[in-house]
């Protein structure tokens, strides 16, 4: 077995996210970044910081640039992160009096923050559209089976009986709620400059990230690079929209596990029981939630930003952040597939 699962040869075909991973990648990486510079240029020269010739150069420079990435490991593995060597490459693709104007009053931390909100912004969206899918779901399964009875059940013992529209209400409500956060969500431009001041700009830094935030379409907030609180709360969220759904996959393993209250397409085959099929897509709702929770207490301890900078608490973000992506995910597409396999649930 190899690390991460999400994208290993085969395990990937379980957790794995092509549509989902693709913002995740190196390139998309680099493209956002690229588009705040080019963002940045334009915003300044609006306000007359740098001439609009050189936002114009610098503009053109961005879309047809691209990098070195032997270059951008190397220099990373020297610096700790990739935006210097990035930014010295693209100074030299510019070329000429423009160059100097790439980047100016902003810092490295500016440019991986506000790439990752470009991102999330469009991996929530994505989120919103899974969640709204497994609602519409969920509803098709209360209108057909609705009425059914299902054995109620707790402390795992057998209780009084309920209707199959009470078990997946449940299952839906919270669903719901998490997709109207997601919609809600504010996803803010980073840029501080070196401590968080942006002291070169002088009395027009408010102006300029203002425009920097409405060119990218981010929201425009004060800088926040050691106030990770809104990181925080973002994960939480995937965090809770995964173990919402491990609480339904949880209830549909123990179903398939009783027998006669559901039927199931699409199970998994044993390699040793030709008779058996396993809940596959129920029992990994499950894992993905246990672990998202777990990788949770990694980003609350990146709450832990000492002064206006923090190496240590940014780089466990980088580790946590994309592993909580892919596994909400792959949550989601599961949970997408496992309702529509259902074909029976309760008794009539």
């Amino acid at each position: 077995m190899t690390t991460p699962a999400f994208d290993h040869p085969f395990l990937c075909g379980l957790l794995g996210d092509d549509e989902v991973a693709a913002y995740l990648s190196a390139d998309a990486d680099i493209r956002a970044m690229l588009s705040f510079e080019r963002a940045l240029a334009k915003a300044e020269s609006i306000h007359g910081l740098i001439p609009e010739k050189a936002a114009s150069r610098i503009a053109d420079a961005c879309k047809g640039f691209t990098a070195d990435m032997a270059g951008l490991k190397a220099a990373t593995a020297r610096d700790g992160v990739v935006v210097p060597e990035l930014i010295k490459q693209l100074r030299k693709s510019v070329g000429g009096d423009a160059a100097e104007h790439i980047h100016f009053g902003a810092t490295s931390q500016d440019v991986i923050d506000t790439s990752l909100m470009i991102r999330l912004k469009s991996i929530a969206f994505l989120f919103s559209g899974r969640l709204g899918a497994a609602i519409f779901a969920l509803d098709a399964l209360d209108r057909e089976f609705g009425q059914n009875t299902l054995m109620g059940h707790t402390r795992m013992q057998a209780a009084i009986p309920i209707a199959v529209s009470d078990r997946l209400r449940t299952w839906r409500a919270p669903l719901e709620l998490y997709r109207g956060r997601l919609t809600e969500q504010s996803f803010p431009v980073q840029f501080g400059g070196a401590a968080g001041t942006l002291d070169k700009l002088g009395d027009k830094a408010a102006a300029i990230r203002a425009s920097l935030a409405q060119e990218l379409g981010l929201a425009d907030e004060p800088q926040w690079q050691s106030q990770r609180a809104m990181i925080a709360d973002l994960t939480n969220l995937f965090s809770l929209i995964t173990g919402s759904l491990g609480k339904m996959g949880q209830d549909i393993a123990l179903l398939a596990q009783a027998g006669g209250e559901i039927e199931l397409a699409g199970g998994g085959g044993s390699s040793a029981m030709a008779h058996k099929q396993n809940p596959v897509a129920a029992e990994t709702l499950v894992a993905l939630a246990r672990f998202n929770a777990a990788q949770l207490s990694a980003i609350h301890q990146s709450l832990v930003h000492e002064q206006e900078r923090s190496g240590a608490a940014w780089t466990l973000e980088w580790l946590v952040i994309p592993q909580m992506v892919m596994a909400t995910a792959a949550a989601l597409r599961l949970a997408r597939e496992l309702t529509g396999n259902i074909l029976r649930l309760g008794r009539s």
